[in-house]
């Protein structure tokens, strides 16, 4: 691996400013609409969100007419071509992205981030957000990452940690300001103030973050009052739930739109809350969002949004992107395309409650080691859809895949906990998916577990959702003490396991999570991972698509 980045940087450096790793200016187009009148014009604010490395198209989910539908989207290169197409419809336009760059794939990964950045700046941003996930390679590895990125970026709350809880100064300026004809148009970015729960502690450390309502009412002032600016946008990182919280409290009064991420939920309709409209779209670059705002006399008198599809299909995909993206991925694609097994079976992670992919993983643990009685696995989000039979008939489960699945390659460790902890873990578990109050509800989707049987009511009170647990079909035992097995997470201590905390008896195994994935598909290929219904929603179906409820929003 090490010969293989050795050959990455030196090829990256040699691609000179061709790779957009200098600042690039976005391409004018001459098939541009001329505007007589700058007083009376019309801006488009473009956005991608979530991407998580995904360079290639790929099979994407829809959910029409009660059941899965697949087509081909996303693509880089594809990315680049839709929009340059959407830049030409508009005289004024702006390109943004509000997080999850650099984590998702076996490039991103073998070159911590470093393939990326050639690959956004070729296409143009024009602003920029971390996302909960920028930090993966470390405090260090993020400046320099998104220092590389030739577009400004923003975050008001996160802070350098000078020790002690210290704060110091913003790692990243608060906000942008995009000015066309005299008028600003201003940008206030937040990122997700839970990384270091959500994510493995170590990856944060040196980064103090702070709620977005403790100087978001200073900083629309800033922007309302003293910038004048006639339009703002909180560009943001937290999860629909949270931003549509973020939108009802009275700290948000003076924004007009939250341009969101994190939570990868496809919002058709803008949601309207008490102070702004909240929208996000989608994830894994399947999805543009749109916003155009009219212009009249220095006022916005008229917003439109639309989320678009881009179709890998009817977008050719733009040639520099292409060769950028082959040049990247050359000393590495041996591996990226090494089919590991295959599935007989559509692989997704869609679904809140259980989905093929999480199934397999669970199997692959549960395979790899035996002697547990309850095997868990987090409620990740990412990774695209795998759909396409090759000329076997079968679904390939590429080395790249894995990576989709499984970016960090963690430790599978083992330990001991009684009934009762089991109980409240999953309470509080329910709790971050199905909170009534949308703040206290985190980013990811239902745990996953095998060798125990839940039903739940997701919409039940707080610590009373659980209504049976069955571990291999006898009912938890309070008293009883429990072998689990999960992943170790990077700076957890000894007696945590899967954000599960008081474990006994930890003990890392000699496998990781790759390791198991590979050898199970190698010894029981081809798999059909339909999931068993571990889990049991009483109040809520098997396909429920969003943890997001009391707003008009349907995902699909």
């Amino acid at each position: 691996m090490k010969s293989s980045r050795r050959k990455f940087m030196a090829q990256l450096g040699a691609l000179g400013t061709g790779t957009g790793l200098l600042s690039l200016a976005p391409s004018e187009s001459t098939a541009k609409p001329k505007n007589v009148n700058p007083n009376s014009f019309t801006l488009t604010i473009l956005q991608t969100t979530d991407v998580h490395c995904q360079i290639h198209p790929h099979d994407e989910l829809f959910w029409e007419d009660g059941k899965a539908v697949y087509r081909k989207t996303g693509g880089y290169a594809e990315l680049k071509t839709f929009v340059e197409k959407e830049r030409a419809k508009s005289e004024h336009s702006f390109l943004i992205d509000t997080g999850d760059m650099f984590q998702g794939s076996e490039l991103s990964v073998k070159t911590t981030g470093e393939a990326m950045v050639p690959l956004l700046n070729e296409i143009g941003y024009d602003l920029y957000l971390p996302g909960n996930w920028e930090v993966i390679y470390y405090k260090k590895a993020m400046q320099h990452l998104l220092g590389s990125l030739t577009a400004p970026k923003v975050c008001a709350n996160m802070y350098h940690d000078l020790g002690e809880g210290k704060k110091g100064e913003l790692i990243f300026p608060p906000y942008h300001i995009w000015t066309v004809n005299g008028v600003k148009i201003g940008f206030l970015g937040y990122t997700d103030h839970l990384v270091p729960i959500r994510q493995s502690p170590n990856y944060s450390r040196g980064i103090i973050y702070t709620k977005p309502e403790e100087n978001l009412a200073h900083y629309v002032d800033v922007l309302r009052n003293q910038e004048k600016c006639a339009f703002v946008a909180v560009i943001a990182h937290l999860g629909l739930s949270q931003q549509i919280h973020l939108a009802n409290i009275p700290e948000c009064e003076g924004v007009d739109y939250i341009l969101g991420g994190d939570t990868h939920e496809r919002v058709r309709k803008p949601i309207q809350a008490k102070y702004a409209k909240v929208v996000e779209p989608g994830a894994f670059g399947s999805f543009v969002g749109k916003l155009e705002l009219k212009i009249e006399n220095g006022k916005v008198i008229e917003d439109r949004y639309e989320l678009l599809e881009v179709d890998a299909v009817k977008n050719a995909p733009d040639p520099k992107v292409t060769e950028l993206i082959q040049k990247n991925e050359l000393p590495f694609q041996e591996d990226i395309y090494q089919i590991a097994g295959y599935s007989t079976v559509p692989l997704y992670r869609y679904f809140v409650i259980e989905n093929p992919i999480d199934t397999m993983i669970l199997n692959a643990i549960s395979w790899q080691v035996p002697d547990v009685d309850i095997v868990l696995s987090n409620g990740f989000r990412f990774c695209p859809p795998r759909t396409t039979p090759d000329k076997t008939g079968n679904i390939p489960i590429t080395h790249g895949f894995i990576f989709d699945m499984l970016p960090v390659d963690s430790t599978i460790r083992t330990g001991k906990v009684n009934g009762q902890q089991i109980k409240n873990w999953l309470e509080k578990e329910l709790n971050n998916v199905f909170a009534e109050d949308a703040s206290k509800r985190f980013g990811g989707w239902v745990i996953k577990f095998k060798g125990m049987e839940v039903e739940f009511l997701a919409f039940g009170k707080e610590g009373n959702r659980v209504q049976k647990a069955l571990v291999h079909g006898k009912p938890l035992e309070m008293d009883r003490v429990y072998t689990i097995c999960a992943c170790e997470r990077d700076g957890d201590p000894d007696d945590m396991l899967c954000r599960f905390r008081g474990v006994q008896d930890t003990e890392n195994t000699a496998y990781t999570l790759h390791q198991a994935m590979k050898n199970y598909l190698a010894e029981n290929s081809p798999v059909t991972p339909i999931p068993p219904k571990s889990a049991v929603a009483l109040d809520a179906p098997a396909t429920l698509l969003t943890q997001v409820y009391g707003v008009d929003y349907q995902f699909r």
